[in-house]
């Protein structure tokens, strides 16, 4: 059976509170790991969000915990290698991975970082899902479905959060959406349904939200 990967709906409103208090407490930086010994405790639920460069990662994170500087943008593509792991209240971390896609950065840099990756993906027990951002405007580039293979091997469920959808024009949408569907087909670890956010405009922020607050 084939999967439609729809686009998530707008959340009822009880969902939508659970995800706005969540959202609505403190939301710290806690740390930056460059080593699997240096991974805080896996005492709550964990969601990370993966990206190549320039997708728009930091942004989304700042929407969605309403603090502008809280994850800072590098616009050195590959510049940050380590795994940062934000508080959201008592309970939830929200994990912010390096962007892919190395341009820059030396090749036993890139070769330790995906090593480093792959344990954190596979031996996670508290990781509940990973956000793969895309960028609206491209669709699934190569370097993207590559984080997508690493995830269907670590058989870690991963959902699509596309980003800048505000960016693309109505008529080139639809070609877009396709492409997307096409390639998350390919993936057994892809969830079946599409997030659409803007954060300039603050579009899928609130259902991003509520995923996040609402899983088990």
């Amino acid at each position: 059976m084939e999967l439609a990967f729809n686009i998530a709906e707008e959340p009822d409103h009880a969902s939508s509170e659970k995800g706005r208090l969540l959202f609505a407490g403190e939301t710290d930086f806690l740390k930056g790991v460059v080593a699997m010994s240096g991974l805080p405790p896996a005492d709550r639920m964990e969601v990370c969000f993966a990206g190549r460069s320039n997708v728009g990662k930091s942004t989304l994170i700042n929407a969605l915990t309403g603090r502008k500087g809280l994850a800072r943008a590098s616009n050195t593509p590959g510049r940050t290698q380590e795994i940062n792991f934000f508080t959201a209240g008592e309970s939830h971390y929200l994990v912010d991975l390096p962007g892919y896609g190395f341009a820059n950065a030396p090749l036993a840099v890139v070769e330790k970082w995906q090593r480093l990756l792959k344990q954190y993906l596979s031996g996670r027990q508290s990781l509940r899902r990973v956000f793969v951002l895309i960028d609206a405007r491209h669709g699934v580039k190569s370097v993207d479905e590559e984080i997508m293979s690493l995830l269907d091997s670590s058989a870690v469920t991963f959902q699509a959060v596309l980003t800048k959808t505000d960016k693309v024009k109505e008529k080139d949408r639809e070609k877009i959406m396709e492409q997307v569907r096409e390639k998350l087909s390919n993936h057994p670890a892809a969830f079946p349904e599409m997030i659409l956010t803007s954060s300039e405009k603050g579009d899928g922020i609130s259902t991003l939200r509520t995923i996040i607050a609402t899983l088990v």
